[in-house]
Protein backbone atom coordinates (compact mmCIF):
# COMPACT_ATOMS: atom_id res chain seq x y z
CA UNK A 1 0.00 0.00 0.00
CA UNK A 2 1.29 3.44 -0.90
CA UNK A 3 1.07 5.94 1.94
CA UNK A 4 -0.20 9.40 1.14
CA UNK A 5 -1.78 12.43 2.76
CA UNK A 6 -5.50 13.04 2.31
CA UNK A 7 -6.65 16.63 2.43
CA UNK A 8 -9.58 17.92 4.48
CA UNK A 9 -10.71 17.29 8.01
CA UNK A 10 -13.49 15.04 6.71
CA UNK A 11 -10.83 12.59 5.53
CA UNK A 12 -9.27 12.15 8.97
CA UNK A 13 -10.68 8.66 9.44
CA UNK A 14 -9.38 7.61 6.01
CA UNK A 15 -5.94 9.03 6.84
CA UNK A 16 -5.76 7.13 10.10
CA UNK A 17 -6.74 3.93 8.30
CA UNK A 18 -4.05 4.43 5.65
CA UNK A 19 -1.38 5.12 8.24
CA UNK A 20 -2.35 2.01 10.18
CA UNK A 21 -1.51 -0.09 7.12
CA UNK A 22 1.53 1.93 6.07
CA UNK A 23 4.82 0.03 6.13
CA UNK A 24 6.56 3.16 7.43
CA UNK A 25 4.53 3.16 10.67
CA UNK A 26 6.69 2.23 13.64
CA UNK A 27 5.40 -0.48 16.00
CA UNK A 28 4.00 0.83 19.27
CA UNK A 29 6.49 -0.97 21.50
CA UNK A 30 8.90 0.19 24.20
CA UNK A 31 12.16 -1.38 23.04
CA UNK A 32 14.13 0.25 25.86
CA UNK A 33 12.67 -2.24 28.35
CA UNK A 34 14.35 -5.17 26.60
CA UNK A 35 17.72 -6.19 28.08
CA UNK A 36 21.03 -5.78 26.26
CA UNK A 37 23.38 -8.45 27.68
CA UNK A 38 26.38 -6.54 26.28
CA UNK A 39 25.76 -3.62 28.64
CA UNK A 40 25.49 -2.99 32.34
CA UNK A 41 28.15 -5.50 33.34
CA UNK A 42 25.81 -8.47 32.89
CA UNK A 43 27.84 -11.64 33.34
CA UNK A 44 27.50 -14.58 30.97
CA UNK A 45 25.61 -17.53 32.41
CA UNK A 46 26.66 -21.03 31.48
CA UNK A 47 24.35 -23.40 29.64
CA UNK A 48 24.34 -26.94 28.25
CA UNK A 49 27.20 -27.63 25.85
CA UNK A 50 29.46 -24.87 27.15
CA UNK A 51 33.01 -25.94 27.97
CA UNK A 52 35.06 -24.72 30.92
CA UNK A 53 38.63 -25.13 32.12
CA UNK A 54 38.80 -25.47 35.91
CA UNK A 55 42.18 -24.94 37.54
CA UNK A 56 42.83 -25.69 41.23
CA UNK A 57 46.10 -24.08 42.30
CA UNK A 58 48.67 -26.57 43.63
CA UNK A 59 46.29 -29.46 42.94
CA UNK A 60 46.91 -30.66 39.42
CA UNK A 61 44.88 -33.81 40.03
CA UNK A 62 41.79 -31.66 40.49
CA UNK A 63 42.43 -29.44 37.48
CA UNK A 64 40.09 -30.49 34.69
CA UNK A 65 38.21 -29.53 31.54
CA UNK A 66 34.46 -30.04 31.66
CA UNK A 67 31.45 -29.76 29.37
CA UNK A 68 28.08 -28.77 30.76
CA UNK A 69 25.77 -31.72 30.17
CA UNK A 70 22.18 -31.39 28.87
CA UNK A 71 20.98 -31.66 32.47
CA UNK A 72 23.14 -28.63 33.39
CA UNK A 73 25.68 -30.62 35.42
CA UNK A 74 29.46 -30.94 35.23
CA UNK A 75 31.55 -33.56 37.06
CA UNK A 76 34.79 -32.82 38.90
CA UNK A 77 37.31 -35.08 40.57
CA UNK A 78 36.80 -35.52 44.31
CA UNK A 79 33.56 -33.55 44.61
CA UNK A 80 31.53 -35.17 41.83
CA UNK A 81 28.53 -33.48 40.22
CA UNK A 82 28.00 -29.71 40.34
CA UNK A 83 25.22 -27.69 38.72
CA UNK A 84 26.81 -25.28 36.27
CA UNK A 85 23.93 -24.22 34.01
CA UNK A 86 22.48 -20.88 35.05
CA UNK A 87 25.61 -19.93 36.98
CA UNK A 88 28.18 -17.35 35.97
CA UNK A 89 31.81 -18.53 35.79
CA UNK A 90 32.41 -16.54 38.98
CA UNK A 91 29.47 -18.19 40.71
CA UNK A 92 30.67 -21.64 39.66
CA UNK A 93 34.17 -20.84 40.92
CA UNK A 94 32.80 -19.91 44.35
CA UNK A 95 30.73 -23.10 44.57
CA UNK A 96 33.70 -25.28 43.61
CA UNK A 97 35.91 -23.51 46.15
CA UNK A 98 33.31 -23.97 48.88
CA UNK A 99 32.91 -27.68 48.22
CA UNK A 100 36.64 -28.35 47.87
CA UNK A 101 37.25 -26.63 51.22
CA UNK A 102 35.44 -29.52 52.85
CA UNK A 103 38.14 -31.87 51.56
CA UNK A 104 41.30 -29.74 51.52
CA UNK A 105 41.95 -28.59 55.08
CA UNK A 106 45.64 -27.68 55.04
CA UNK A 107 45.58 -24.79 52.54
CA UNK A 108 43.48 -22.02 51.05
CA UNK A 109 41.69 -23.37 47.99
CA UNK A 110 42.30 -21.18 44.92
CA UNK A 111 40.15 -21.97 41.89
CA UNK A 112 39.84 -20.36 38.47
CA UNK A 113 37.10 -21.08 35.94
CA UNK A 114 37.62 -20.07 32.30
CA UNK A 115 35.01 -20.49 29.57
CA UNK A 116 36.79 -22.12 26.64
CA UNK A 117 33.88 -22.68 24.25
CA UNK A 118 30.34 -21.28 24.08
CA UNK A 119 27.70 -23.59 22.64
CA UNK A 120 24.59 -22.70 24.65
CA UNK A 121 23.91 -19.32 23.01
CA UNK A 122 21.34 -20.54 20.50
CA UNK A 123 18.49 -18.84 18.67
CA UNK A 124 16.11 -19.76 15.85
CA UNK A 125 15.30 -17.89 12.64
CA UNK A 126 12.07 -19.14 11.05
CA UNK A 127 9.61 -18.23 8.32
CA UNK A 128 10.37 -16.83 4.87
CA UNK A 129 14.15 -16.70 5.01
CA UNK A 130 16.60 -18.48 2.73
CA UNK A 131 18.00 -20.84 5.38
CA UNK A 132 15.69 -21.12 8.41
CA UNK A 133 16.99 -23.08 11.36
CA UNK A 134 18.69 -23.17 14.73
CA UNK A 135 21.86 -21.08 15.02
CA UNK A 136 24.60 -20.71 17.59
CA UNK A 137 27.28 -18.08 18.06
CA UNK A 138 30.24 -17.43 20.31
CA UNK A 139 29.17 -13.77 20.60
CA UNK A 140 25.90 -11.91 21.00
CA UNK A 141 23.93 -11.42 17.77
CA UNK A 142 21.44 -8.71 16.79
CA UNK A 143 18.19 -9.20 14.87
CA UNK A 144 19.79 -7.92 11.66
CA UNK A 145 22.77 -10.24 12.05
CA UNK A 146 20.53 -13.24 12.79
CA UNK A 147 18.40 -12.72 9.68
CA UNK A 148 21.60 -12.28 7.61
CA UNK A 149 22.93 -15.57 9.02
CA UNK A 150 19.72 -17.19 7.75
CA UNK A 151 20.34 -15.83 4.26
CA UNK A 152 17.94 -12.89 4.49
CA UNK A 153 14.22 -12.65 3.68
CA UNK A 154 12.93 -14.40 0.57
CA UNK A 155 10.93 -12.60 -2.12
CA UNK A 156 7.76 -14.00 -0.56
CA UNK A 157 8.50 -12.50 2.87
CA UNK A 158 6.79 -9.61 4.63
CA UNK A 159 9.80 -8.37 6.63
CA UNK A 160 7.90 -5.38 8.05
CA UNK A 161 5.97 -7.95 10.14
CA UNK A 162 9.06 -9.62 11.64
CA UNK A 163 8.69 -10.57 15.31
CA UNK A 164 10.96 -11.80 18.08
CA UNK A 165 9.30 -14.49 20.20
CA UNK A 166 10.89 -14.33 23.62
CA UNK A 167 10.24 -16.20 26.84
CA UNK A 168 10.31 -14.16 30.01
CA UNK A 169 10.18 -15.08 33.67
CA UNK A 170 7.74 -17.82 34.53
CA UNK A 171 7.77 -19.06 30.93
CA UNK A 172 5.51 -16.24 29.76
CA UNK A 173 6.00 -15.59 26.04
CA UNK A 174 5.95 -12.15 24.46
CA UNK A 175 6.07 -11.10 20.82
CA UNK A 176 8.30 -8.13 19.99
CA UNK A 177 7.43 -6.46 16.66
CA UNK A 178 10.32 -5.51 14.37
CA UNK A 179 10.02 -3.49 11.17
CA UNK A 180 12.98 -5.20 9.55
CA UNK A 181 13.39 -2.79 6.58
CA UNK A 182 13.70 0.07 9.07
CA UNK A 183 16.38 -1.89 10.95
CA UNK A 184 18.38 -2.51 7.78
CA UNK A 185 18.10 1.12 6.67
CA UNK A 186 19.30 2.34 10.07
CA UNK A 187 16.17 4.44 10.58
CA UNK A 188 15.17 2.61 13.76
CA UNK A 189 18.26 1.20 15.48
CA UNK A 190 16.28 0.69 18.70
CA UNK A 191 14.52 -2.25 17.01
CA UNK A 192 17.81 -4.01 16.26
CA UNK A 193 17.72 -5.83 19.59
CA UNK A 194 20.39 -8.21 20.81
CA UNK A 195 18.98 -11.72 20.85
CA UNK A 196 18.84 -13.64 24.09
CA UNK A 197 19.41 -17.37 24.45
CA UNK A 198 16.36 -19.21 23.13
CA UNK A 199 14.87 -16.32 21.11
CA UNK A 200 12.98 -17.03 17.89
CA UNK A 201 13.08 -14.49 15.06
CA UNK A 202 10.13 -15.08 12.73
CA UNK A 203 9.92 -13.47 9.30
CA UNK A 204 6.39 -14.03 7.90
Amino acid sequence: MRCKHVGGSAALVVLVTLLAGCPHTLPAYDYSKEPDPRKGGAAFKLGPGDQVAITVWRNSDLTTNATVRPDGIITMPLIGDIRAAGRTPSGLRKEISRRLSGFIKDQVVTVTVAVTNVISYRFTVSGNVARPGLFTSSRYVTVQEAVAMAGGPTRFAEPIKTVIVRQGKGGKTRRIPVNYPFVVSGKSPQMNLVLLRGDVVHVP
